[in-house]
């Protein structure tokens, strides 16, 4: 009777993954925080996959790590692969399901601005489902379960991206606030409200104005510009608004734009689609509701 022999088993997916990720990013805790696990498992998983491999494939110092030139040797390699194997997942996710589109945007975009897209593409394709999740930074649609994505951007664009508009910025407030000023300067009198993820939104603005002494300086900071533009309107200052968050409340007469000096920046709301998305029916109808 014929024995069959054991087959070797090779290396684990996850350790794979860890060296891919960590690798590419040239850090252990970056992939660990792109991969949702702790930098002490991607240490062991990489530690694992030296002993299989026989070989070194990162030089661990005391400030990081760097790839050794067999691992320089390899990572387009493994880049390729899980590109490759993250877009078929993506693919069997958005074929299974033609009907349904994944968004991830930054909280303000999704609070403050798509929620409106939403309610168009509602009217114009009811039989859409659409969910959102809101990130601070882009998603790799190649790999992440996102159909697609928007964010601002500057430069060129990429063929599967489209730029939305142009991010213009200029102050707002509440026409109680807007009626005690009178011009630019009188600004040095008001508290001026930050957002600290465009923390130079206000020196910028002011580069108009080199009459006025300060540069924005005194005021509350807040992580989240629906929680500042809230403070806005509840008159607890002047916020550097983003255009396209801030119509609603223009519409409104909740805020007015007491100047009429706007800055635009070198950067656009840009709409990117994920490569297995682009055939899809529902794309014509997204755009269309995004666009208008």
């Amino acid at each position: 009777m014929s024995v069959s022999p054991p087959r070797p088993k090779g290396p684990h997916l996850n350790a794979l993954r860890a060296f891919e990720s960590a690798a590419r990013l040239k850090s252990f805790a970056a992939a660990a925080n792109e991969l949702s696990v702790t930098p002490g498992a991607i240490t062991q998983h990489i530690k694992a996959l030296e002993a299989w491999a026989e070989s070194e494939l990162f030089v661990r110092h005391k400030r990081g790590v760097e790839l050794t030139p067999l691992g320089e040797e390899l990572l387009p390699e493994f880049t390729a692969a899980f590109d490759m194997l993250g877009g078929a997942i993506q693919s069997l996710r958005t074929k299974g399901t033609p009907n349904k589109i994944r968004i991830a945007t930054l909280p303000s975009i999704a609070q403050l601005w798509l929620s409106e897209k939403l309610g168009k593409l509602r009217r114009i394709a009811p039989d859409i489902s659409v969910s959102v999740v809101a990130v601070e930074s882009p998603p790799n649609l190649a790999r992440e379960p996102y159909d697609v994505s928007i964010f601002f951007k500057s430069g060129t664009l990429e063929k599967t991206e489209t730029a939305l508009f142009q991010d213009r910025i200029f102050p707002v407030c509440t026409p109680e606030i807007a009626a005690r000023l009178n011009s630019v300067s009188d600004l040095e009198d008001e508290t001026l409200i930050h957002d600290s993820t465009w923390t130079g939104d206000w020196e910028q603005w002011l580069r108009n104005f080199p009459e006025v002494g300060r540069r924005g300086a005194r005021g509350p900071t807040y992580s989240l510009f629906s929680v500042a533009l809230e403070e806005a309107c509840h008159g607890a200052g002047i916020l550097m608004a983003h255009e396209a968050l801030v119509l609603a409340k223009l519409g409104s007469g909740a805020l007015i734009a007491p100047f009429p000096e706007k800055v635009s920046l070198d950067r656009s709301l840009v709409m990117d689609v994920a490569t297995r998305f682009q055939n899809n029916p529902a794309m014509p109808k997204l755009v269309q509701a995004m666009s208008q």
